[in-house]
């Protein structure tokens, strides 16, 4: 799942490099929560107009993840 998040955002964005993603333990309910942090140039590249590529990308996630059995979320954060 990690893989395949870093796999589809490093496509979108111009510096691959600074493209992080930080699994969380699952919490009470089940849910894994994924940390995507790109580069602050690169945060509209990422989330686009009125969300929509954050939206898709959280939707093939949660496809993903469906299918094996998990519940996801994905969060998009500037890398500091």
């Amino acid at each position: 799942m990690k893989e395949l998040l870093k796999t589809i955002v490093a496509e979108l964005v111009e510096d691959k490099s600074s493209v992080e993603v930080i699994e969380d333990e699952p919490n009470d309910e089940g849910i894994i929560t994924y940390h995507l942090h790109v580069a602050p140039d690169d945060m509209g590249r990422v989330i686009g107009k009125q969300g929509r590529i954050a939206k898709a990308i959280r939707i093939v996630m949660r496809a993903k993840a469906s299918k094996e059995g998990k519940k996801i979320m994905v969060e998009i954060e500037d890398k500091d």
